[in-house]
């Protein structure tokens, strides 16, 4: 079916990135690991969404063709309060990082976490802090304005 599409679209595969949340990597392993080889022998980028919140497996998240790990929104949204997910968060990043994925934070809502996030050399941040969520014409509308703000 992605080929299919990429083909009607012409859309170039490397700028099509699939998340796939960990609950569901999880439930039929070695099937998954079959589909996302081959979604990233095309070029696909493959993301692990809300990493953390199911049974992760270490072994199997190495063997996972992947190329970021995403953190919960539970995790991130602690960091201010909980020095559990202050730890979680961190050790997250030192994993992705030393697996050579890329890492992203999901549901950054304050200068707070920003902050600690850059710390951490965080490859990517998501949140109402940044935006909420647009439809596409709307963001569009917006990346317009952006661009003629930024070009003047």
């Amino acid at each position: 079916m992605v080929t299919s599409i990429l083909q009607k679209t012409g859309l170039d595969p490397q700028f099509l990135g699939i998340e796939i949340t960990e609950s569901i990597a999880m439930q039929d392993m070695e099937t998954t690991i079959g589909k996302l080889e081959r979604l990233s022998s095309m070029g696909i980028q493959i993301s692990i969404d809300d990493f953390g919140t199911g049974f992760s497996s270490l072994y199997y998240l190495k063997k996972f063709p992947i190329h970021k790990l995403k953190i919960s929104q539970h995790f991130v949204s602690g960091i201010a309060t909980d020095q559990n997910d202050k730890v979680i968060v961190s050790s997250v990043i030192a994993l992705a990082q030393s697996l050579k994925f890329k890492v992203v934070a999901e549901g950054v809502e304050n200068e707070e976490q920003l902050v600690f996030l850059k710390q951490r050399q965080c490859d990517e941040m998501q949140g109402y802090l940044f935006c909420k969520p647009l439809p596409a014409d709307e963001f569009g509308k917006m990346e317009m304005r952006h661009n003629v703000l930024c070009d003047a």
